[in-house]
């Protein structure tokens, strides 16, 4: 039986790691930003289900849920920081509270719960760290330009923290799921305040779209049309890849990540390409030329 703390419990895909784990026989530490989400399983399960209530924005909650999890439960072998809402619109358009708040949570707050279970993780001497990433961490496209930039600043920090856990016999996975069927794009989304200017750009028509605006896209069938990602089959993933130990630090889960991250990997190999001579002409007299 191993421990997960998990933020994020509630619902997507926490709740299906949450549940597929309890179901197998592990305990799971799972925060909330709401108290009672969770009452059903945690009659079901009892003392393997233990819970505590955590926003990301505070960061003195952070210390004290962390602390009090390792305290009361002695160990935890998997730490999965899995918390986070999208922002949409132009970037433009969204507030600077809006900005802050993105931030606080998807970058910020996931830093802070990281650097929390840091220490217990090296005392232990063991442990995983699991980052929930997006594939947003690979691209970014009018609408969603304050999201993805809360992304790709998690898989900056995340992978130099992967490097700094391994001495300490931390291993470290960054999961890049694409869209996942779950409530996160419909009931946790947040948006900017919508201006003409935008409203037939491309930023605009995504927006609309995400808000469930467009006809043909308004309704939860419409979504699952597109959206690929099955949130109990990613769960399996994620915890088979925790069970075998080792393995690369990235993680694509869905058909639309491994296209979309693949072709925005090779679309920016291709511009870099063409900068070579460009690159290579702004070294010092005195550099020896490299090929």
């Amino acid at each position: 039986m191993q421990t997960w703390l998990i933020t994020g419990a509630s619902g997507g895909l926490g709740s299906s790691l949450t549940r597929q784990l309890l179901e197998r026989g592990d305990r799971v530490a799972a925060t909330v930003r709401k108290p009672g989400v969770l009452d059903e399983l945690q009659a079901q399960y009892g003392e393997r289900l233990w819970q505590a209530r955590l926003d990301l924005t505070n960061p003195q909650q952070i210390a004290e849920v962390v602390e009090r999890a390792f305290a009361e439960l002695g160990v935890i072998d998997v730490f999965v920081n899995n918390a986070a809402y999208g922002l949409y619109g132009a970037v433009e358009e969204a507030s600077d509270a809006q900005i802050e708040h993105q931030f606080q949570t998807n970058v910020l707050g996931s830093l802070r719960a990281a650097r929390a279970v840091m220490p217990f993780l090296r005392e232990q001497g063991r442990g995983h760290l699991v980052q929930i990433s997006s594939m947003a961490g690979h691209y970014s496209i009018p609408g969603m330009g304050l999201y993805c930039a809360s992304k790709w600043a998690v898989e900056g920090a995340f992978e130099a923290l992967a490097k700094e856990a391994a001495p300490f016999g931390i291993r470290a996975t960054m999961v890049e799921p694409g869209g996942i069927r779950t409530p996160f794009i419909t009931g946790n989304a947040v948006y900017g305040e919508p201006l003409d200017a935008y409203r037939e750009q491309e930023a605009g028509q995504f927006t609309r779209m995400m808000r469930g605006e467009v006809p043909g896209m308004n309704d939860e069938a419409a979504f699952n049309r597109i959206v690929v990602g099955d949130p109990h089959k990613m769960a399996r993933r994620i915890i088979e890849r925790v069970d075998a130990g080792d393995g690369p630090l990235r993680m694509a889960l869905g058909s639309d990540a491994y296209a979309t991250i693949r072709a925005a990997l090779l679309e920016r190999l291709a511009a870099l390409e063409k900068q070579q001579e460009l690159a290579y002409s702004t070294d010092g007299d005195d550099v020896m030329q490299r090929v």
